[in-house]
């Protein structure tokens, strides 16, 4: 992983970069880069069997994207979060921690009461509880 100095690199060099062309202000639709064949189709494979798993974080990112982009683009997606995560895994040698299928409603969640509350006009200050 020395190669590439950050995760950004190693996800344009595959290819499973989002594409940013823009044109007096109206952002198009481009085409994505075509990168490293064999690694991208090998992520493709990867996200797509990493969404079957109900149970995974993957999961719940492939439809919170496939609702807005379609399911393709959100396979993409979800194999380029998985190249950065294997990124920082072989970079920093730490194991991954599975976030779960509900990370995202957790913290819409959470974000929702600590802002009515503050609405309220109560100072909020979250503590994780001891699992």
């Amino acid at each position: 992983m020395g190669r590439f100095t950050t995760a950004a690199q190693l996800a344009s060099w595959a290819g499973l970069c989002p594409t940013n062309k823009e044109s007096a202000g109206k952002r198009m639709e481009g085409l994505m880069n075509r990168g490293n064949v064999w690694l991208r189709a090998i992520m493709g494979e990867v996200a797509w069997a990493s969404i079957k798993t109900t149970t995974s974080y993957f999961y719940a990112q492939f439809h919170r994207v496939a609702r807005r982009c379609g399911q393709n683009k959100a396979a993409i997606a979800v194999a380029h979060s998985i190249l950065i995560l294997v990124y920082h895994a072989l970079r920093t040698g730490q194991p991954y921690t599975e976030l779960g299928a509900d990370y995202f409603d957790a913290r819409r969640l959470e974000r929702h009461h600590v802002r009515r509350l503050e609405q309220l006009g109560y100072s909020v200050t979250l503590k994780p509880t001891a699992a």
